[in-house]
């Protein structure tokens, strides 16, 4: 496979050219099946990939060219393909396809669907690229690529200027994190005098825990992972982010770009094992975030902004297994979370598809017997996300649970607070959407009905995914054999030696799942009994909340709060820097050059007056000046 490799992500490009340029000529349904088929055959080339790896043990190293240099410094075009990689390559591959193939029914009624799928194909394009890259510098070249997608696909109405707005400010947003991530390949240069990961990870192995430029490196590509997987502080964007088109939100927000910090950061496994005071910043930040987005999605009303919510939580979740040292358990995470929130956001597209563009919960209800299919689904993926046994979520949530509570029992306690935080937003949301009676109007009632193959097939396998895809990551204590940590074992080999492995007892295992799993099934029936059986339903924007309520429904204020001490000082500053270090200074001093001379030179034109008598008289002046110079010996002539 190693002669095909680069055809991975090539047909994902050739598809955004080829739909970019016929987006106006080609019929939908030929950009459809281009797009999705090249996707598809990415993934058919992505699956052999991962058998190789399986069967050989052995990552694939591609050297294309070199790229440039810079005196003996040399920065290779080339892929790697080991055990995580591969992974992320079926992730990306796999789940692509489904949201393409989901996108042909969802947006068929769109005018820019070619346009759509032009910017899909670029995305997975330049996502491939990120998780290929055998160095940081092709990982930022997809870094940025994905971002600027985002851009492009969170902004696609942009006639809509709250959407337009949204885009910007996921846009700069990830740049303030991806200036910290740049700023992290130069201090590696720096110190390693390199960028390839096969030459800094053995030379950084070498080096001694707590190491001062260890840790200025890690922090910086901490601050870009922030950004890009929307940690505290920088995730207030993604919410926004569910202005784009809801494809866009299954494939960038669920399943693919908003894990490029977690595959980074375990990526980049080996250079935080030896920086425990970093490790512990990404668990306490990931921890906060986690409880943070929860409180925020318990009184959401926008059924897609509780998933958004969802996100980052579930995202918090994962940093806090990296910054326990779970790194297999965090990118277990990232592995069912892909099943699970795609399944979800695209069973909310479907959702919205039935009730003609209706986003508020309050408005909809009863749609259980309506529209089966997305109903059962949208179900498996709830379960699934509340981490009840034996869905997927269950076992990756747990693992996570289990190395936080070895670290520490507190980061255990808000975790498990967490979780059955999670399990109560998610199961409020199915019973208000589904259950009681439908609260629309009558013409959305009368138009609803299921969706079409195209939206329901891709609902259909992430949802046996989400039921079965945690089977390859059973634990021990339940008779299993961790499928996935033993294919990751190379990848995380030194790190895992470093840290050494956290025994628990069986029994305190048992104790600490049951724990988990019986608050989450409590949550669950306390939804059940608010939303469901006595029709709860939300109070409209008009009416008064409850403080806390409140608080939690305008997402405690955290964006009112960077306008007031971000946004408001950088204007004040601005303005002052215009009026009077550009205006008063820098235009003053050009202006004023300007208007001196215009001025001399209308002084200088009155003596061409045209009269002879008056050029004589000059003339006479000038011999008596240069006499007088003369006389008094003030320099020789």
């Amino acid at each position: 496979m190693d002669k095909y490799i680069w055809l991975i992500p090539i047909l994902p490009l050739a598809g955004f050219v080829i739909n970019g340029l016929g987006r106006n000529s080609l019929s939908k349904s030929v950009i459809g099946f281009i797009g999705s088929l090249l996707v598809l055959v990415s993934f058919g080339l992505s699956l052999a990939v991962f058998f190789q790896i399986k069967s050989t043990g052995a990552a694939i190293n591609v050297n294309y060219f070199t790229w440039f240099a810079v005196g003996a410094l040399k920065f290779p075009f080339a892929f790697l393909i080991d055990q995580l990689s591969s992974i992320m390559l079926l992730i990306i591959t796999g789940v692509g396809f489904l949201i393409h193939l989901y996108s042909i029914g969802y947006m068929h009624d769109d005018e820019g669907f070619g346009k759509f799928f032009a910017y899909l194909n670029l995305f997975v394009f330049f996502m491939l690229l990120l998780v290929l890259g055998s160095n940081y510098l092709i990982m930022f070249i997809g870094w940025e690529g994905v971002g600027l997608c985002s851009y492009l696909l969170i902004g696609f109405w942009y006639t809509n200027p709250d959407y337009a707005d949204a885009a910007k400010k996921a846009f700069v947003m990830n740049r303030i994190g991806d200036l910290g991530f740049l700023l992290g390949i130069f201090t590696m240069i720096l110190v390693f005098n390199s960028v390839q990961f096969a030459e800094i990870f053995p030379k950084a192995a070498t080096m001694k825990s707590d190491n001062g430029p260890l840790y200025v490196i890690t922090i910086l590509l901490f601050i870009g992972a922030c950004g890009k997987s929307a940690q505290l502080p920088l995730f207030t964007w993604l919410p926004d982010a569910m202005a784009g088109p809801t494809p866009v939100s299954a494939l960038i927000h669920a399943a693919t770009m908003v894990t490029a910090g977690i595959y980074m950061i375990a990526r980049s496994n080996i250079l935080y094992t030896l920086s425990p005071f970093t490790m512990d910043i990404i668990a306490y930040i990931g921890l906060a975030t986690a409880l943070i987005a929860a409180l925020i999605a318990l009184t959401q009303t926008d059924i897609k902004k509780v998933l958004a919510y969802s996100t980052v939580s579930q995202l918090g979740y994962m940093f806090l297994g990296l910054g326990v040292g779970a790194y297999t358990g965090a990118f277990f995470h990232v592995l069912t979370h892909a099943f699970f929130k795609a399944l979800l956001f695209l069973g909310a597209g479907s959702v919205i598809h039935a009730m003609s563009g209706e986003q508020d919960m309050r408005k909809m209800g009863g749609l259980k017997g309506k529209i089966k299919t997305t109903f059962t689904t949208m179900m498996i993926g709830t379960v699934a996300i509340a981490g009840i046994p034996p869905l997927a979520g269950f076992f990756s949530k747990d693992e996570i649970l289990a190395h936080a509570y070895a670290h520490s029992p507190i980061f255990w306690a808000v975790g498990v607070l967490t979780a059955m935080l999670t399990s109560f937003y998610m199961f409020r949301m199915m019973y208000l959407t589904f259950y009681g009676k439908f609260r629309g109007t009558h013409d959305q009632e009368h138009h609803l009905h299921e969706s079409p193959p195209t939206i329901l097939v891709p609902l259909i396998v992430l949802a046996i995914l989400s039921f079965f895809g945690g089977f390859i990551g059973v634990p021990e204590v339940l008779h299993g054999h961790h499928e996935l940590a033993h294919f990751l074992e190379p990848v995380f080999h030194k790190s895992n030696e470093i840290l050494g492995e956290h025994h628990l007892s069986e029994s305190l295992e048992y104790a600490l799942m049951g724990t988990s799993v019986v608050l989450a099934l409590a949550a669950m029936a306390y939804a059940y009994m608010k939303y469901a059986k006595n029709g709860s339903v939300p109070v409209a924007d008009t009416e008064e909340r409850p403080a806390l309520t409140s608080l939690s429904y305008h997402k405690f204020y955290l964006d009112e709060l960077y306008d007031l001490i971000v946004r408001k000082p950088l204007d004040w500053l601005s303005t002052f820097f215009y009026n009077v270090i550009d205006r008063l200074g820098i235009d003053g001093l050009v202006n004023g050059i300007g208007k001196g001379t215009i001025e001399t030179s209308k002084g200088l034109r009155l003596l061409q007056t045209g009269n002879v008598g008056f050029y004589i008289f000059i003339m006479v002046l000038g011999i008596i000046a240069v006499l007088l110079y003369s006389v008094f010996g003030l320099t020789k002539i």
